[in-house]
């Protein structure tokens, strides 16, 4: 049986395929998931564990470029975010070390940042002042943008020099500057209404627009006592006023006239209080969750099969119990998950279709021999999934010291590019959330994924029909389809 398909691919609409056969793809995970825990071994317990290096990018990969920059003729060098290659085209701010005035010297932190693929630290190559951080924390900065402006020490004395011989020049201006303020603020009442009272006519300040609102809702502004600047009545003021029209409010102007009349009581528009209390947040959506957005809105073109089944985990529990002595001699925190992947390694080397991608074309169905079993991991940053490379080769401690190194990058957003690239299948834990069974989304070009859930100890029948209790473990699957 085969079909035909329409797939986005890296913003690219590209044509229909003749699919694997979807009994093939269907027996394979059917297998894949039976197999799973006839697998649980230890291989080579006697090897000793690797060292593993956390392959972190440096600064000098981000800032280094043709040609040093070149200081202006003020002795200020812009220090510009260089192209990362892989097509990264901005950085999200995560952090600055510094601020502007700091003095600085080479090789001292200025900030971290992100892109879609890595987290890395940027460093200064410079001693100097920084005069200007041109990000905040949060912002996109675009390659090839400048990220700080330093005054360099070799040209500090010439620009203190500069500054002291028009620094008298600076304070004659900035008192013209308020001396034209004052003047033109005498002379400006265009935000300014006559109101005609009792005690004689009375000026409010207020903008056209509060004016409006005020109207709209039949609010006397001459009622009202202004927060703003000179008293100048706010439109926050008669949103407050209208949210509790019960409460007199006491007015600069007409103190003693509020006390003679009854306070008109306005009447409310819902409107304008619902506006006020309900205002709508927006958030710009960068770094991870930007990734997670593109990532799965691709994943959505392609049919997913979904497949649900119920783990007798008696046997995986008794073997961590023998495993976990050892691993704790070797410094190693051993869980259930090491092996799993171990398990799910093994039996794809009995089912590759599932370690397996379709070309960008679709026109091909490529098998890999090695194993990259990615591991959903859920950080305040948003859902990482680095990957364990070659599960193939490495025993059940290997992969637990890999994991455990993974997770401590993940949650302290220090995974390496390589770290988030080339998995091959992936495993979702929903089992530390006390989930059991979900509908896991594929991370293309993956073919397969699973979501583990929690354990749970039920009651079951045996083989001669009497109750016994055992520990049960969920497992969903998606697949290709």
């Amino acid at each position: 049986m085969h079909r035909s398909v329409t797939l986005l691919r890296r913003g690219t609409v590209v044509i229909s395929r003749n699919a694997v056969s979807k009994q093939a793809r269907m027996c394979g995970l059917n297998q894949l998931s039976n197999k799973l825990f006839d697998h649980c071994i230890l291989s080579q317990p006697q090897c000793s564990p690797k060292v593993f290096t956390r392959g972190f990018k440096t600064s000098s990969i981000l800032l280094s470029s043709p040609g040093a920059p070149k200081p202006n003729a003020s002795g200020i060098i812009q220090y510009n975010l260089a192209d990362v290659g892989e097509g990264i085209s901005e950085c999200e701010i995560l952090k600055w070390y510094i601020k502007e005035g700091d003095s600085i010297k080479e090789f001292d932190r200025l900030c971290d940042v992100q892109s879609d693929k890595s987290t890395a630290e940027i460093s200064s190559r410079f001693d100097g002042v920084v005069k200007k951080v041109h990000y905040k924390v949060g912002d996109m900065a675009k390659v090839g943008s400048p990220l700080v402006d330093i005054l360099l020490d070799s040209h500090k004395n010439t620009q203190t020099e500069t500054q002291a011989s028009h620094q008298q020049q600076h304070h004659e201006q900035q008192s013209q500057h308020q001396e034209h303020k004052e003047s033109s603020h005498q002379n400006n009442f265009s935000d300014e209404q006559t109101i005609n009272t009792k005690h004689g006519p009375i000026k409010v300040l207020a903008t056209p627009a509060v004016r409006s609102l005020a109207r709209a809702n039949n609010v006397d502004l001459s009622k009202l006592a202004g927060n703003g600047k000179d008293g100048r009545v706010l439109k926050e003021d008669i949103l407050n006023f209208i949210s509790a029209p019960k409460q007199t409010t006491p007015t600069k102007h007409h103190e003693k006239e509020t006390h003679e009349h009854t306070p008109q009581t306005p009447t409310p528009i819902h409107t304008a209080s619902s506006i006020a209390q309900k205002t709508i947040q927006v958030a710009p959506l960068s770094g991870i969750r930007r990734v997670m957005a593109r990532t799965m809105t691709a994943a959505t073109v392609v049919p997913h099969f979904g497949y649900y089944e119920e783990y007798n985990v008696d046997s995986l529990m008794q073997l961590r119990a023998q495993l976990k002595p050892i691993a704790e001699s070797k410094g190693i925190k051993l869980s259930y998950l090491p092996i799993i992947i171990k398990a799910t390694s093994l039996a794809l080397s009995k089912y590759p279709i599932l370690n397996s991608s379709i070309n960008a074309e679709l026109t091909e169905v490529h098998y890999k021999p090695f194993h990259n079993i990615g591991i959903a991991v859920d950080t305040v940053h948003g859902l990482l999934v680095p990957n364990i490379k070659d599960c193939q080769d490495k025993s059940i401690l290997e992969i637990a010291q890999e994991l455990n190194r993974l997770t401590k990058a993940a949650q302290e957003n220090k995974l390496s590019s390589a770290d988030l690239h080339g998995g091959t299948l992936t495993l979702s834990n929903i089992g530390t959330i006390g989930g059991t069974y979900a509908s896991p989304v594929l991370l293309l070009p993956e073919v397969a994924i699973a979501a583990i859930g929690r354990i749970q100890k039920v009651p079951r029948f045996d083989s001669k029909g009497n109750v016994i209790p055992v520990h049960i473990m969920n497992i969903s699957w998606s697949a290709d389809h």
